[in-house]
């Protein structure tokens, strides 16, 4: 008498384990999405807060109230270096006594910093 046993998963099976595989992908992708978001802002808002100390400092020095950002970004020692996290774009020309604005934050934001 020969018994065959067969060790394979039925269709419903395979069927419940795709879907809560689904399910927990459906609540861990906005969850990453979110802190995603969150680290850029704060990269973007860290450069922000840079940019507007090189202005401060730049002011100051030149008794200047406006500066062009390219002026303030580089590799010279006196320079900051900013490094896009986001294909952000700043403001082109800082005033003093505004703030200093990155748009375009991964297609859709804008921040905003002032000293």
């Amino acid at each position: 008498m020969n018994i065959r046993k067969n060790h394979a998963f039925t269709l419903v099976e395979i069927m419940i384990v795709i879907m809560i595989i689904g399910l927990l992908a459906a609540m861990a992708i906005p969850a990453f999405q979110k802190v995603r978001s969150n680290s850029q802002d704060k990269a973007v808002t860290n450069n922000l807060r840079q940019l507007a100390a090189a202005a401060d400092q730049y002011y100051l020095e030149t008794g200047n109230t406006t500066v062009n950002s390219s002026d303030l970004v580089g590799t010279n020692p006196t320079q900051k270096i900013i490094q896009t996290v986001a294909n952000e774009t700043y403001s082109a020309v800082l005033t003093k006594d505004t703030p200093v604005i990155a748009s375009g934050i991964a297609g859709q934001r804008t921040i905003s910093y002032s000293n």
